[in-house]
């Protein structure tokens, strides 16, 4: 059996560090139990990729080692742009999810919690986040669906609000979180026939990050990579806040939500309408 996973840091292992720089993260851990003989596992996923990245880069790769099993978890960066486009997500999407399934591959996807809610921003700049990511995460939902896809609710539970599973940063989780990632994972295929090896252990395996480690670390490369990922979408999500107050202060917050539905919805028609070509 081979897996293959696409992605970004999630995916990479930020926050499951295995020592000399390198990380681990719930896809390997997740790999360890697909079987009980050994699996070739490839982890493409690199930090900071967007969707336009697993097309363009993790995708061909990916192909060329025709896996059995992939996984694509993708998104979060593409909310943290001011390039942000919901109908240039779907449609990377919807033409990643179909490669692999055509070759035959099984789909593994996931929706994510919004990243405002997990830095702990105020209401004005974390509801903004969380509406794309709520976009995002339908588009999820809808394009697993269409390809049959082992999907994994991520996006809500326990997990989000325990600070035990978490890095510093508060954007990644530590070891625990990515074991809990890779047992829910685990637990979906096994339901489905696709593990037969030992489901991975909650416990860690390396003692919790001290304190001040972990404020070191968001000091230095946490903050960094922070920075990194919202440089450009600072001053839109200003923009993005003060509409965001103005529309509280007149009671129609409710016409962001609906104009943000209403975009995803065309994202999806526009797929649909792209297909029926081929179809007929």
């Amino acid at each position: 059996m081979s897996f293959v996973a696409l992605g970004d840091s999630l995916t990479e292992g930020v926050g499951d560090p295995v020592g000399d720089g390198a990380w681990r993260g719930w896809a390997a851990l997740l790999a360890d139990g697909l079987a009980e003989e050994p699996v070739a596992f490839t982890n493409l996923a690199v930090s900071g990729s967007q969707t336009q990245d697993v097309l363009e880069r993790q995708l061909p790769a990916g192909l060329a080692l025709k896996p059995d099993l992939v996984s694509v978890v993708i998104g979060v960066n593409d909310t943290l742009r001011c390039t942000f486009d919901i109908q240039a997500v779907a449609a990377r999407l919807d033409q990643v999810y179909a490669a692999f399934t055509e070759q035959g591959a099984v789909l593994l996807t996931a929706c994510l919690p919004d990243p405002g809610t997990m830095l702990g921003l105020p209401g004005a700049l974390a509801h903004p986040l969380a509406r794309r990511q709520r976009a995002v995460n339908t588009v999820v939902h809808a394009l697993s669906d269409r390809y049959g896809a082992v999907h994994l609710h991520a996006r809500e539970g326990d997990w989000i609000t325990d600070r035990a599973l978490w890095s510093a940063d508060r954007l990644h989780p530590g070891e625990r979180g990515h074991r809990q990632l890779a047992l829910r994972f685990h637990a979906l295929l096994e339901e489905h026939g696709l593990a037969t090896g030992p489901a991975p252990s909650p416990e860690p395996e390396f003692p919790a990050p001290t304190r001040s480690a972990s404020l070191w670390w968001l000091a230095t490369a946490g903050t960094g990579w922070v920075a990194r990922r919202c440089t450009d979408l600072l001053p839109q999500l200003l923009t993005l806040a003060a509409d965001e107050v103005r529309h509280r202060a007149r009671g129609t917050s409710a016409r962001l939500d609906l104009r943000a539905s209403a975009a995803v919805s065309a994202a999806l028609a526009a797929l649909s309408v792209a297909e029926q070509p081929d179809a007929a």
